[in-house]
């Protein structure tokens, strides 16, 4: 004899029928549970695989070393891979002589292993390449990982000398933005490559906004991880009067508005005026009370340092001078001009130091009576 159906049981199933289906963001915990495991499962591949081209560099230097290992006993332990493992690529004589590069150039400097296995073997050649000295390789080291810079984008980096252009031309901002954001000289850079854009000899500044909003995504790279586009022609009132700031970006690191300016002809102090007009009506009408001071960029086409550095001086507002390159610099003057700024600095440093000559107390004789 059947139990009689407790009771409930009805409107349990009842609502277990009437439920309503999962909705795709229901699931998207999960999705994002698998994303991140993935993403951790790369980065340990990647970390496993520069760990394992150390130890081999590292097993090659001290053979090289202790037994007299050459070029032709590389390439026979080379067909000995590819017998061993035929379907794995990247153990090939050449590869072998680059993974000893890697350890000897990075030997000495521990404090750069977690930076090497941050990045994949492709950036650490790029750079290991292309990079002549330490200080240089240990800029793209830390460019690299902090901006995410793709390995297209470093080798493009790379080409357009921004090592060079950076040490040669740190960027110069004004007392209140230094005052205001400490960091800023690490977010901004005085010069701003955009041979991205295709411009017609003869150009406007509506040329160069239209040029930069189309090539949106490159010039955001450009600019740094942290920007986020905000818009272009952003439009301001004040006074009953309508105006339109050329682009507008907000810095995430920052926390603040980033306002810029365009300018096709040669800075002249007189630009800057407007440009602190755009970071007043900025900070009154559009910032938010969480976000900090608004940060204005004129973006020339050329500047004078030392008109820049006057103009800056006495600046009010929280801003910089910056000018961008359509085209790619000359690398190997660049890398002259640093050169002999780097021998300057050694001749410098070697000279001894001017001591400051005491005044040489003298006695007064009294006068013979």
């Amino acid at each position: 004899m059947s139990k009689a159906p407790k009771k409930g049981t009805k409107k349990s199933l009842a609502r277990q029928v009437t439920a309503s289906p999962p909705s795709p963001a229901d699931f998207d915990v999960v999705i994002r549970l698998i994303d991140a495991a993935r993403t951790r499962a790369v980065a340990a591949v990647n970390t496993t695989l520069i760990e394992l081209y150390w130890s081999i560099g590292e097993y090659i230097t001290r053979k090289i070393a202790d037994d007299g290992w050459g070029q032709g006993t590389v390439a026979v332990l080379a067909d000995c891979i590819k017998r061993r493992f035929p379907s794995v690529r990247g153990y090939s004589a050449q590869n072998l002589w680059r993974m000893r590069q890697f350890f000897e150039t990075y030997r000495d400097q521990p404090k750069l292993s977690a930076l090497l296995r941050e990045l994949s073997w492709t950036h650490n050649l790029l750079i290991l390449g292309k990079s002549k000295r330490a200080e240089e390789r240990e800029f793209y080291l830390r460019m690299a990982c902090a901006q995410k810079w793709s390995s297209r984008e470093l080798e493009r980096q790379l080409a357009g000398a921004l090592f060079e252009r950076v040490a040669l031309s740190p960027t110069k901002l004004s007392p209140p933005l230094r005052e205001l954001h400490p960091d800023a000289a690490t977010v901004f850079k005085d010069s701003y490559l955009v041979e991205f854009l295709d411009l017609p000899p003869e150009y406007s500044e509506a040329d160069l906004q239209q040029g930069l909003v189309e090539q949106l995504k490159k010039f955001l790279i450009e600019l740094g991880r942290d920007f986020c586009y905000v818009g272009s022609q952003y439009p301001l009132q004040v006074g009953g009067r309508d105006f339109a700031l050329d682009l507008l970006f907000f810095n995430r690191a920052l926390n603040c508005l980033v306002a810029i300016e365009l300018k096709v002809v040669e800075f002249e102090p007189e630009h800057l005026g407007k440009l602190q007009f755009y970071l007043e009506a900025l900070d009154r009408d559009v910032k938010k009370p969480h976000e900090q001071p608004s940060i204005g960029v004129l973006l020339c086409a050329t500047k004078n340092h030392e008109v820049v550095e006057y103009a800056l001086s006495r600046s009010m507002s929280p801003s910089l001078v910056s000018e961008y390159q359509t085209r790619l610099p000359d690398k190997k003057l660049l890398q002259t001009k640093l050169h002999e700024f780097y021998e300057l600095a050694n001749e410098q440093a070697k000279l001894p130091a001017i001591e400051e000559k005491k005044p040489v107390k003298t006695r007064m004789k009294g006068r013979k009576k």
